[in-house]
């Protein structure tokens, strides 16, 4: 049997520090010896974090930010603790993903809610780097978003590697598991800043990238292979410019391993790895290349002009000899360059031999080694096939192939729209008024009593519904009532998730006895003039909320034009729409 692929490098010193990165997946990969070879991919482990109390300063942000017990919200804190708790270790499945999503979009409405601009909460985020071990901390709750991010590109790429990429469905899976990783790194990238670990840095983050857009080329060749229904030249000719990509993209990945910022700081059986490979796929395009022009019959009168155009196309250079439309109808000639290919695929197939035996981790993976020997055995085998013993001719340095491929990897973003969550501390209310970035008055309850008018004031908006106009002297304004101010509560039931017809419903049935009304009121902005309390008050938005939470969406606060009185109960006005729901950290925005 095949030895387990999992070595798992030495765990961080600091007991619940780190699952380190393991070179290989938690299983073996599958191999078949007749026509997919699938090489060992390279997954990332997740970053690990240390145990957060958080209750004692959600209570006191409750208690004086919005003047509410934050014993009151105790339900609200567990819950959201204990999410913290099971997002340390996720499930290694699409479960675990859709857990780490949750987290991360909760901890949109935790920074909103909880974190006004320029101050933290006072507690320290410990996050432990995925590669090292080693442990860093921040107040920001930017690392924690970025940590979060990093996992969920971790998580793709251990889903990825675990795929048995022997059949379609295999390759296709780790294809999209890998691009999303690819997706979640570069995100982390564009997003994040001032990093203080390194495995976040952007050289690092730039590398990993690189990395699994190389692996997602590795499978498309690789579905290439299965897709291949019969071995004719022009078949062949694609299977060894996919490889030659696949060779490419490894020797990107290889030359952004060996940089001065990240060499030192990368496996060095990573590093190996992403060279070998390098070398395997550049052996493979050879010897596709030999199987094209030695095993394939020459092309018939019909079919020339097709195989002549796809080998003009084929070399990065011209190959030594008779020009490409003599050479594909003259079977010795076709031999003689299949030679000089099978002579350089296995010079390459030597290398990466040798570059494997470099390193231990790599000696130890048994799979490895027999898919690099079967590799060179199939080259020195066709090699003897093709030699002859009076062949006293020298033979040519065949060109290398020129890298082309049917399907380019995508980079698939994270889509956080998608998240469907609920969140945790809507009780507050809805976070237009109720952010952390907002300040108000402290909440003021009037007696309010219908006049021979009505009330007297105009209503605008949903959640929570806003007093968007208070006639002179008229009821509403006699009990002291504003323009501006947000009701909370009518006859002290909670309105701050009222919508506009429940409000006004609540205030239709009043008797003569009149009821009690509970405003609050924006304070304007620091900087900002009272002039400008108004329009402050009436366009307040903490950001746009996930697409997905319905409840979090808020009418427009702005006033249309001919609006009635109370009595007429004038039109509500349109719902907002928001776009993405996350910048991850913001804009670069920069950890503290």
């Amino acid at each position: 049997s095949l030895a387990k692929m999992n070595r798992r490098l030495p765990q961080n010193s600091e007991g619940g520090g780190l699952e380190t990165a393991s070179l290989l997946s938690d299983r073996p990969p599958f191999v078949s010896f007749s026509d997919s070879i699938s090489v060992p991919m390279i997954p990332l482990g997740l970053k690990e974090t240390k145990e957060l109390d958080l209750a004692g300063p959600l209570r006191e942000m409750i208690r004086d930010h919005y003047g509410e017990d934050g014993a009151l919200y105790e339900a609200e804190i567990k819950e959201f603790m204990e999410l913290r708790q099971a997002m340390r270790t996720p499930s290694r499945n699409e479960a675990g993903l859709e857990l780490l999503r949750e987290y991360y979009s909760q901890l949109y409405f935790l920074d909103n809610r909880f974190f006004p601009p320029n101050k933290n909460l006072g507690v320290f985020f410990h996050w432990y780097d995925s590669l090292t071990g080693v442990p860093s901390h921040q107040r920001a709750l930017a690392f924690e978003k970025g940590s979060v991010l990093f996992n969920i590109g971790a998580l793709h790429t251990q889903i990825g590697a675990r795929q048995d990429r022997t059949t379609l469905q295999g390759v296709d899976c780790a294809i999209d598991a890998f691009q999303k990783a690819a997706g979640a790194f570069n995100y982390l990238k564009e997003n994040f800043s001032n990093a203080p670990s390194l495995d976040m840095s952007a050289a690092s983050l730039n590398m990993l990238v690189r990395l699994m857009i190389a692996q997602v080329q590795e499978c498309v060749f690789e579905k290439a292979l299965l897709l291949r229904t019969q071995s004719d030249f022009l078949t062949c000719l694609q299977l060894a410019q996919e490889a030659a990509r696949v060779d490419e993209v490894y020797s990107l990945v290889y030359q952004t391993m060996t940089q001065p910022h990240v060499k030192d700081y990368v496996p060095f059986s990573w590093t190996t790895m992403v060279h070998v490979k390098a070398e395997h796929f550049k052996a493979l395009s050879h010897y596709y290349a030999a199987i094209a022009l030695c095993d394939c019959p020459p092309a018939s009168d019909a079919d020339l002009p097709d195989h002549e155009k796809a080998f003009l196309q084929f070399h990065v250079s011209v190959p030594e000899g008779p020009a490409p439309c003599q050479l594909l109808r003259d079977p010795e000639e076709r031999r003689k360059l299949g030679k000089a290919h099978l002579k350089k695929a296995i010079m390459r197939h030597e290398e990466a031999m040798r570059l494997h035996s470099l390193c231990k981790i790599l000696r130890k993976m048994d799979i490895l080694q027999e898919v690099l020997c079967f590799a060179h055995k199939c080259s020195l085998s066709k090699y003897a096939e093709i030699d002859h013993e009076e062949d006293f001719f020298e033979t040519v340095d065949a060109p290398d192939i020129h890298p082309k491929t049917h399907q380019r990897p995508e980079i698939k973003s994270p889509n956080f729209s998608k998240v469907k969550v609920t969140d945790i501390f809507h009780r507050l209310g809805p976070l237009s008024v109720f952010s952390a970035k907002n300040k108000w008055h402290p909440p003021r309850t009037v007696r309010l009593v219908r006049g021979e008018n009505g009330f007297g004031f105009t209503l605008r908006g949903d959640s929570p519904v806003l007093i968007a106009g208070v006639v002179a002297g008229s009821c509403a304004a006699e009990a002291g009532l504003k323009e501006g101010d947000y009701i909370v509560s009518v006859g002290g039931k909670d309105c701050r998730w009222a919508r506009h017809a429940e409000v006004v419903q609540l205030l239709k049935v009043i008797g003569e006895e009149g009821v009690d009304v509970t405003v609050i009121t924006l304070q304007p902005p620091d900087g900002q003039s009272t002039a400008d309390k108004k329009s402050s008050a009436m366009s307040s938005s903490t950001g746009s909320p996930p697409k997905g939470n319905k409840e979090n969406r808020r009418k427009s606060l702005l006033p249309g034009k001919g609006a009635s009185t109370l009595l007429a109960w004038g039109r509500r006005s349109k719902r907002s729409t928001f776009g993405r729901p996350f910048a991850a950290v913001g804009d670069n925005e920069q950890a503290r």
